[in-house]
């Protein structure tokens, strides 16, 4: 098979991380893997899976219209040169004639749920979503939630969607070493302060704005509060600094902007509280990694989070008092946090990379059959 991940984003979140622990867990698995990718990232590739044939595009695809055109068209060729019997688009977009069965990964559909999107790049993912489930001959899907929904919105086969749960690398992810926890403190800034964390992007259904005021109200009469740690490579920030200059001087909100890979086990782990009150998710991966990391962590019983978190996460609805009540609750117990952060770690252990690519290989094997 012929993995495609020349749309592989700069900022290599959450979603990028879905396509290296897949190729990194195909190519333990044996498989007859060909890569193709931006010149940047072929040398990452090539140690990820070193049995693949790496593929590397040509340069000028590292621009995005350059790109979007080169996939449509020098994809196909390079799947029929290597001899490829199916090809994965892991980043919503397929090569409608490729000549071959092609395999879709639709990450989430909250590009139809959520209003407030830039009206460009939703135009975008709506029209390759609705060219995926139409022309793939499979859709993989990351959670039964969003199963569910395309059938729901897009009026999507079912008996075509494939389930494969995303997986953490124990590697990246882990409950963190002192020197891994001092690390973090020291990058951020609070030299041993509690504090509470969130990890993802500011776009509107995060509900930062909403964690920001549910925060400050449950913090704001405590003698010695945590701080808020907002670590994000940032967009649709307006709101979420009107949410800051709301609250009281007494409290601190640090945001460090993007974290390395090698912060994020002393970030998430040593934090007081991981809180990622979403409206909505494809799968939720930093509910998943917070809890590799030995994290109590804070969530809504939203879409597919549900299927992360199980029973060893503690849920809210996303309004502000409601966080603000589930949050001052965990702040007040550290025993429920004790329980919910070893809870949390032997959950995410059920979550691999390896079962991830297992249930990729099935649905491949099924658009080659059909």
């Amino acid at each position: 098979m012929l993995v495609d991940a020349a749309a592989v984003p700069a900022d290599r979140g959450g979603l990028i991380r879905y396509v290296d622990g897949l190729v990194a867990a195909l190519g333990r698995a044996g498989a007859d893997l060909a890569i193709v990718c931006q010149r940047s990232d072929a040398e990452r590739y090539g140690r990820l899976a070193p049995a693949a044939e790496v593929l590397p595009g040509p340069s000028a695809i590292a621009s995005r219209g350059a790109r979007l055109v080169w996939g449509q068209t020098g994809v196909p060729v390079l799947a029929r040169q290597v001899g490829a019997k199916v090809i994965h688009a892991p980043y919503y977009s397929i090569p409608p004639h490729a000549g071959l069965p092609t395999v879709a990964t639709v990450h989430d559909v909250t590009w139809f749920t959520e209003g407030r999107h830039d009206t460009e790049r939703a135009a975008f993912f709506r029209a390759a979503t609705r060219t995926a489930v139409r022309n793939a001959a499979r859709v993989v899907v990351p959670s039964k939630a969003t199963r569910d929904e395309l059938e729901r919105l897009l009026g999507a086969d079912p008996t075509r969607i494939d389930v494969a749960y995303h997986g953490v690398d124990p590697g990246l992810f882990h409950p963190p070493s002192p020197a891994e926890l001092r690390k973090a403190a020291d990058r951020l800034g609070l030299h041993g302060k509690p504090y509470v964390a969130f990890l993802g992007a500011f776009e509107p259904r995060k509900n930062v704005p909403n964690l920001v005021r549910g925060f400050g109200q449950a913090v704001a009469d405590l003698p010695s509060p945590p701080a808020l740690v907002l670590a994000s490579a940032a967009v649709w920030e307006d709101e979420v600094d009107a949410a800051i200059e709301e609250l009281p001087v007494t409290v601190r909100v640090v945001r460090p902007g993007y974290l390395s890979f090698a912060d994020l086990s002393g970030f998430l782990g040593g934090a007081v509280v991981v809180a990622f009150p979403s409206r909505g998710e494809g799968f939720g991966l930093p509910v998943l990694e917070a809890m590799a990391c030995g994290a109590p962590v804070l969530t809504t019983h939203r879409t597919s989070l549900p299927e992360v978190g199980g029973e060893a996460v503690a849920y809210t609805e996303p309004d502000a008092e409601s966080i603000r009540v589930a949050l001052r609750a965990l702040l007040e117990s550290p025993a429920r946090r004790g329980t919910l952060g070893a809870a949390g770690l032997a959950r995410s252990r059920e979550f691999t990379w390896d079962a991830s690519a297992e249930a990729h290989l099935q649905s491949y094997q099924r658009a080659v059959e059909q």
